[in-house]
């Protein structure tokens, strides 16, 4: 496994700083949200393009860092139609530069049907996931144009909830441009976090060939919430999770989630060390 982190878990800073920072802790790749993580250049929509990709891809270089997923964390079923198509501009500019960056991937979670992400019962019904569908269509068609591929997370309070919608959404597209960012996590709730073993086993069962990034991350339960933790720190199965992916998916890179400069490291170590022995 390669493992890395998200950028702007180390805070966000220009771009030199940041490469820096991540370098020093030995980690060789990110993903990068420019939002999030890059301060001192604009990256709204309109204002990519190839000189920006160029000067913050060669200053990770300098630190041995490639990109490797732009995150462009958007609503694709935004209920706005007005602001959901917004998005979908944005995700396809960051598709089209996205090799400028040094980088394939592009990848977003799924969406809410409430604007601010918040829970919404309608955020699972049938109307939203087929607004999902022609979303994820559209992009996936820009990204077949550049040579990209179009990333998509599932997450229980979103859009795709479930790995059986996950398998939905990819034998609808059809397309090779369309693969998964896996987070065992975001298909647990407090509801299922018990039954995570079969969840995991499943996900790699409907759609293991598709998964070219995980991310990792942990949970606990608290006061009856699931609350996230830190890599190694909490209940998530990483032995099997580690077992089926050292056999499925040799080298793939590993993205820690809310890891910061502190304790970036120590999860480095957590999964290395089940790694070996698995």
């Amino acid at each position: 496994m390669i493992i890395g982190v998200r950028a702007h878990d180390f805070g966000k800073q220009n771009i030199e700083d940041l490469a820096k920072k991540i370098g020093n802790k030995g980690f060789p790749c990110i993903q990068l949200a420019l939002g999030k993580a890059v301060a001192g250049i604009d990256s709204s929509l309109g204002k990519l393009n190839p000189g920006m990709a160029n000067y913050i891809r060669e200053t990770l270089y300098k630190e041995n860092i490639h990109v490797a997923v732009m995150g462009c964390y958007i609503n694709p079923i935004h209920p706005d139609p007005v602001e959901r198509r917004k998005s979908l501009d944005r995700f396809k500019e960051h598709i089209r530069y996205a090799r400028d960056f040094g980088c394939s991937i592009v990848g977003t979670e799924t969406g809410s049907m409430n604007a601010d992400f918040s829970y919404n019962p309608a955020t699972h019904s049938e109307e939203a996931l087929q607004i999902l569908i022609e979303s994820v269509k559209e992009l996936v068609e820009e990204a077949e144009k550049f040579g990209v591929l179009v990333c998509i997370e599932g997450v229980t309070s979103h859009s795709v909830s479930t790995p059986q919608k996950m398998k939905r959404v990819l034998d609808t597209i059809q397309s090779n441009n369309l693969q998964v960012i896996f987070d065992p996590v975001n298909f647990l709730s407090i509801e299922n976090y018990q039954n995570q073993d079969e969840i995991i086993k499943e996900s790699f069962e409907l759609f293991g060939d598709r998964i070219v990034i995980l991310h990792a991350k942990d949970f606990i339960i608290e006061d009856g919430k699931m609350v996230t933790v830190e890599t190694g720190k909490g209940l998530l199965n990483y032995e099997l999770l580690i077992k089926l992916t050292k056999v499925q998916k040799p080298y793939i890179q590993v993205l820690l989630e809310n890891a910061t400069e502190d304790t970036a490291q120590a999860s480095k170590k957590y999964i290395e060390d089940i790694y070996a022995r698995v």
